[in-house]
């Protein structure tokens, strides 16, 4: 029986333990300035100039797209280029076998030769006549007859010129050039492939990459904003492709569609960017940030200390050690930020993390600042 009883005694000490460590521990707690109040974090309200951010998906695309033809027959006798390559204005891409216009032109020249020889003659016959007309020694048909022989071998003269330049020009045309700067795109024939004028093939593209447009949509509330702004300076637009790790590309809206698409409700814009690292792919998709303008002297907190309830928006100050509920507009969201309208002053902590948890009139601990030391009741006596 004894050592029930002395396990009885153990257990009756240890009931009085706890029964009084609970009672101590609240009054402990009083004493020290009360119970902890909910961990928060805080960021302060802030007065300024807020930039008008307006987000949007776009395209990219090129301002200048150069389909390569033939504007002479005959067969390719060299690629000077390769697929990909980046040309410039005037370079040679492709050549074409010239010698039948060569033999033309021989032809030609001589010809011209012959002709020449005759203008001279007939000329020559009309001064003649001329002279004699005026001694009566020729009929006034036989010298208009010489004048007209003789402009008729001018006019010769001139047409087997122009047939010159013209075969000048084909010879000309045999060399392919690229009419402007940019990068080509595939080339599907090569060397031994006759070219036709008439059936109007196609050798490849030449695709302008710097500079670059992107194309994008905004709804149509932002066109009197844009239009506003566009007058009084340049709108700034920024893109970024997915996967681009260098940042985003900075460019200005130079374009704004002449009517809203009534589909979408949407005005179409265009920007151009300067491209030189070629960033930036025609075709290609891209996120776009537009500032289409700035609100002036608006009230800004972080978005996440925005809550939303039955009554509408609201937000929590702290206000020595207790939030307090204040009721708030919301009037849009810029980057991390939030415009917001209500009686909010500069600087004063909104609570930003933790604001779930609390309610109006609660205790909180401000995280964001170093906790002030604490000095139990105890020790100022």
């Amino acid at each position: 029986m004894a050592p029930v009883r002395a396990f009885d005694v153990g257990m009756q000490k240890m009931i009085r333990r706890f029964t009084l460590a609970a009672f101590l521990t609240p009054m402990l707690a009083l004493a020290q300035g009360g119970p902890p109040g909910v961990p928060v974090t805080t960021d302060a309200a802030r007065s300024g100039n807020v930039p008008i951010e307006v987000l949007a998906n776009g395209v990219v695309q090129s301002e200048s797209v150069v389909t390569i033809r033939t504007r002479v027959d005959g067969a390719i006798t060299e690629v000077h280029v390769r697929e990909g390559d980046v040309v410039q204005r005037g370079q040679v891409l492709f050549t074409l076998d010239a010698r039948l216009n060569q033999a033309i032109l021989a032809q030609q020249e001589a010809q011209l030769a012959r002709d020449r020889a005759q203008a001279t003659r007939t000329q020559l016959d009309a001064d003649r006549y001329r002279s004699l007309r005026g001694e009566s020694f020729a009929s006034q048909q036989r010298f208009e007859q010489a004048v007209a022989d003789a402009a008729a071998s001018a006019a010769t003269v001139r047409a087997t010129e122009a047939q010159i330049t013209q075969t000048r020009l084909n010879l000309e045309f045999a060399r392919i050039t690229a009419e402007a700067d940019g990068r080509l795109g595939a080339l599907p024939l090569r060397a031994g492939n006759v070219l036709r004028l008439a059936e109007n093939t196609p050798l490849g593209t030449i695709t302008q990459t710097d500079p670059v447009l992107v194309q994008f949509s905004v709804p149509e509330r932002w066109l009197p904003t844009i239009r506003a702004n566009m007058q009084a300076a340049t709108l700034p637009v920024t893109v970024r492709a997915d996967g681009d790790v260098e940042g985003a590309v900075r460019g200005e809206l130079v374009f704004v569609d002449s009517q809203v698409d009534t589909a979408t409700g949407t005005i179409g814009l265009k920007a151009r960017f300067t491209n030189a690292g070629q960033r930036l792919w025609p075709g290609a998709y891209v996120r776009v940030s537009l500032v289409a303008g700035a609100d002036q002297d608006v009230m800004t907190v972080a978005a996440p200390a925005v809550q939303t309830g039955q009554q509408g928006r609201y937000i929590y100050v702290a206000e020595q050690g207790v939030a307090r509920r204040r009721a708030v507009e919301l009037v849009r969201v810029s980057g991390d930020r939030a415009v917001v309208r209500g009686q909010l002053r500069d600087g004063e902590r909104v609570i930003v993390d933790g604001a779930q948890r609390v309610s109006d009139g609660a205790r909180i601990m401000d995280r964001s600042a170093a906790p002030a030391p604490r000095v139990s009741a105890l020790e100022n006596r």
